[in-house]
């Protein structure tokens, strides 16, 4: 525990130099462990475990183009994300850990207590147990506070969910080297600094908002049935069909031994990296991972609202969301990616965000992505207030939502998509 950031910065920074770590990239038909199937071009791994790399094929009329197809990760199992707290002194503390990961730009970050895929707990690389993985499994002891299937990203994984869980226990724990406890206004502090709190850790917190009474208060825009209703329109409305294609039939997509690149260098590309890293469970491996092109912008438009501070909130499609449209930010979106489009088909909103002067702007962070699957992957995290003249009224796939409606839907699974339940998480000022 420490009394001030002084003191965890110092040992986040101790944290790096006791560890050692590189990755280097290489080409993806020399990744060890995995291979490049000779007949549909899929990357998989020999165990049959993990993730693999496939194609997908999307037709939609909820998006800024009407099909394509492109490269997407498949990784069917459920992974645990994991926060254990504690209070001490009354005041509640959450367990986190410094870990590295190929995909961070700065390769070390706080992550929750546990973050593993069930391949690495289940231990199908044959690596060391992972810690504290005993309070997330039944039988377990301790609180259940927060306990979801979360979805990930779903540009780039299809149907991709993890648990998400908060889990309160009172008996003594002990804390591993890589491991501190930080009060949970200390973290509310640290997800403002930039590349520091991992995507992983932010999509937990936004659940933490459960451990205290409700504090939103003020008079909301909508209410829950007709938020429920908005919603499950919008499921309704939209069309979004996908298939599973073999990666080699993918088109408008480069491809060879060394890398996966859209022919117009756009949108991301698929790379192989190699890892050495003295602090995970397994000291050395290889995998692809995703490599977008540019840093994207996760933005709400906000108002104040009789006084109360309402977000607008889009209903969006991914090709991987689960279930049409998930409950995403205003602006969800890769700018460069829209640059060859028309002004019409560009984000709606985007303008707005990335043109609203200094004094209006509420969150400005640029934060990594899951540095497990992403490389270099980094979004702009705005809340930015809205002029007096911006209308109640919106388009039909946006609403308006306090930040305790949205946090309430963070509950369910598949409700908030996992930008929002990060930029929710930044929302403490």
């Amino acid at each position: 525990m420490f009394d001030d950031l002084s003191g965890f910065h110092s040992w986040m920074a101790g944290r790096t130099e006791a560890n050692t770590y590189e990755v280097t990239p290489v080409d993806l038909d020399r990744l060890d462990g995995w291979r490049i199937e000779p007949e549909s071009g899929n990357l998989v791994h020999r165990s049959g475990k993990f993730f693999s790399v496939e194609g997908i094929e999307v037709s939609t009329d909820h998006r800024e183009v009407d099909s394509w197809s492109q490269p997407i990760i498949l990784q069917p199992e459920i992974g645990i994300l994991g926060i254990l707290v504690k209070h001490f002194d009354g005041v509640p503390h959450c367990l986190m850990q410094a870990k590295m990961e190929p995909g961070n730009i700065n390769l070390l970050q706080l992550s929750p207590t546990v973050q593993a895929t069930r391949s690495n707990y289940t231990k199908v690389h044959g690596g060391s147990a992972v810690p504290y993985l005993e309070h997330f499994v039944a039988p377990r002891s301790g609180r259940v506070v927060f306990d979801a299937l979360q979805s990930e990203q779903g540009s780039w994984f299809l149907n991709k969910r993890n648990r998400n869980m908060i889990v309160e226990v009172t008996e003594d724990v002990p804390v591993l080297d890589d491991f501190c406890w930080l009060r949970v206004d200390q973290i509310r502090d640290l997800v403002h600094v930039e590349n520091l709190v991992n995507m992983d850790s932010r999509t937990v917190l936004s659940g933490t908002r459960f451990l205290f009474p409700d504090t939103d208060g003020g008079t909301a825009l909508h209410n829950t049935r007709e938020l429920l209703s908005w919603f499950t329109e919008a499921k309704a409305r939209y069309r979004l069909d996908r298939r599973v294609i073999r990666l080699s039939e993918v088109k408008n997509w480069d491809r060879s031994s060394s890398r996966i690149r859209h022919e117009r260098g756009l949108y991301f590309d698929v790379m192989g990296v190699r890892v050495s890293a003295s602090s995970r469970e397994v000291r050395e491996w290889s995998q692809p991972m995703f490599a977008p092109r540019g840093r994207g912008v996760i933005a709400f438009v906000a108002k104040r609202i009789e006084g109360t501070l309402h977000l607008l909130v889009h209903a969006r499609t991914e090709p991987g969301t689960g279930d049409v449209v998930e409950m995403s930010s205003t602006v969800n979106c890769a700018p460069d990616n829209y640059r060859e489009l028309p002004r019409d088909r560009q984000p709606r909103f985007l303008d707005e965000v990335l043109g609203a002067p200094p004094e209006r702007v509420l969150v400005d962070v640029v934060h990594s992505e899951e540095g497990g699957r992403f490389y270099h992957a980094e979004n702009r995290y705005m809340v930015v207030l809205a002029d007096d003249d911006f209308p109640l009224d919106v388009p039909e796939d946006y609403t308006w939502m306090t930040v305790g409606q949205l946090t309430g839907f963070v509950r369910y699974g598949n409700h908030v998509n996992v930008g929002a339940r990060s930029l929710l998480t930044c929302i403490t000022r």
